[in-house]
């Protein structure tokens, strides 16, 4: 077993740096993914606006050169750079170019226009205002549009050309810085969202390590300083309750297995000593060998009490027993016959108010029991009869219609005797686990039986109790409040 927490240990640890390592690329990837589209979708936004704005405008140029060519007759020395008067707007990064009737170059553009066949075919036409276009036409290292609108009459032609190679230039740039800025976010993302996961994951990783420690070394009084007060403090603090609790259990466990050593040590060396006496039973005169077999049966008797008792310890801290509707009086009724049956003492029970409450009717039925037991050994004279006393809360609010109410206060259980009482030194003690006063010590029993009804009462929300009854004898009792805790 020692060897199978630590297999436990490195078998999970692993998975603790992947659930590290799956927040963090888990955030990147989707901040990836966010940015990756809002900077594609950007992009082809932006880019397609810049576009549709250099064709618009190199569209309105060229409509109107043909409108101004078709309502006037105009010649090729009117479109000359030598005459500024008679030359169009040229627009930032357009280029003209004049062409004569054969379709030859009058005015150069700068740059020079390469001149096809289709524009000197324009250069030659009758209509003013016939244009044809090239898209993609190289010019040195650029990229021009070029338009040919034809002057009519075959006076020739006006070429028009805007470069889109700047444009194009200008998206690249803007492709890179988009991917840089991108890359950017990305690689930002992934490292805050590394930070996160580490800042997120730290207190969980405290709960392991506090587990895998307890695993490791079976010692359940381990601090867990987790704080905070999210779903990860919460695990944290009831980790926390539940080692305090097994801490709790384990140390329960451990006294009782002490005391309950310590108890039957003595019974077991007298009846040891006794059966050694066996041998020599022959020897013995008539009366000692009574004595004997008397004394052997009572500490078997004594044995026998002490090993039950032990093992209602045990089932009352463990008891599955599912609770339910009980009447304490009718409980108590059942205790005092069975106590008038086995004793042949008279056992009074007196009930008042709600004696109903929610609880293990056989954990109760125990703790009864053992109260009557301890009254009627205690007081062997029996002049006097034991009284089981079970008071119900007063009923608050009660309805007309049905007589019935709310409860308040808890529900009390008392057992009265006429024995030699309780001191006030032994009053604090009386519940304590094989805890026995002085002047019992020489009566049969183990000290477990009030250690019993202790425990009940703690497990149905209440409390126990004891003082001296006036005119002599005790008062031990426990309360019951709304039900067993869970």
């Amino acid at each position: 077993m020692a060897g199978r927490p630590g297999c436990w240990v490195s078998r999970r640890r692993p998975k603790l740096a992947s659930l590290r390592t799956t927040f963090a690329v888990s955030f990147a990837a989707v901040t990836a993914a966010v940015t990756v589209l809002v900077g594609v979708l950007s992009y082809s936004a932006a880019a397609r606006l810049v576009r549709v704005d250099q064709e618009s405008v190199f569209d309105e140029v060229v409509q109107d050169l043909r409108d101004e060519v078709r309502d006037r007759a105009m010649a090729p020395g009117d479109f000359s750079s030598a005459a500024p008067g008679h030359d169009i707007v040229r627009p930032a990064r357009t280029d003209v170019q004049v062409l004569g009737p054969d379709g030859a170059v009058v005015d150069p553009g700068s740059p020079g226009l390469p001149v096809r066949a289709a524009d000197r075919a324009v250069a030659a036409a009758t209509t003013a205002g016939t244009f044809t276009e090239h898209r993609d036409v190289d010019v040195g290292s650029d990229v021009y549009r070029v338009a040919t609108v034809a002057l009519g009459g075959g006076r020739g032609a006006v070429q028009v050309a805007q470069e889109f190679s700047d444009t194009e230039d200008l998206l690249r740039a803007l492709q890179r810085r988009t991917l840089v800025l991108m890359t950017a976010i990305v690689t930002g993302a992934g490292l805050f969202g590394w930070w996160l996961a580490r800042r997120i994951t730290h207190r969980l990783v405290i709960l392991t390590t506090a587990a895998e420690d307890v695993a490791r070394t079976r010692r359940l009084g381990v601090q867990v300083p987790v704080t905070g007060y999210d779903e990860v403090g919460r695990l944290g603090r009831a980790f926390d309750r539940m080692l305090g609790r097994l801490a709790q259990s384990e140390e329960d466990q451990r006294r009782l297995v002490q005391d309950a050593g310590h108890e039957l040590r003595t019974p077991l060396t007298s009846l040891r000593t006794n059966i050694s006496l066996l041998h020599r039973i022959d020897e013995l005169p008539p009366a000692t060998r009574a004595e004997l077999v008397a004394d052997l049966g009572q500490e078997a008797r004594e044995l026998t009490d002490l090993v039950n008792e032990l093992v209602d310890l045990a089932a009352g801290q463990s008891d599955t027993e599912p609770p339910q509707r009980v009447d304490l009086a009718d409980l108590a009724e059942e205790v005092a016959g069975l106590a008038r049956r086995r004793t042949g003492r008279q056992v009074l029970v007196r009930a008042s108010g709600d004696t109903g409450t929610v609880g293990r009717p056989g954990m109760l039925q125990r703790a009864l029991s053992n109260l009557v037991e301890n009254a009627t050994k205690f007081d062997r004279g029996g002049g006097t009869p034991v009284e089981i006393r079970v008071t119900g809360p007063a009923l608050a609010h009660p309805r007309p219609r049905s007589g019935g109410g709310t409860p308040v206060g808890p529900l009390r259980v008392e057992v009265l005797d006429r024995g030699p009482g309780i001191t006030e030194s032994d009053l604090t003690r009386v519940f304590d686990r094989f805890y026995r006063a002085a002047d019992a010590r020489s009566l049969p029993g183990s000290g477990l039986g009030l250690s019993i009804v202790r425990e009940v009462a703690l497990a149905h929300g209440g409390a126990p109790f004891a003082f001296p009854r006036a005119g002599g004898g005790s008062v031990i009792g426990f309360t019951v409040g709304g039900g067993p805790e869970d």
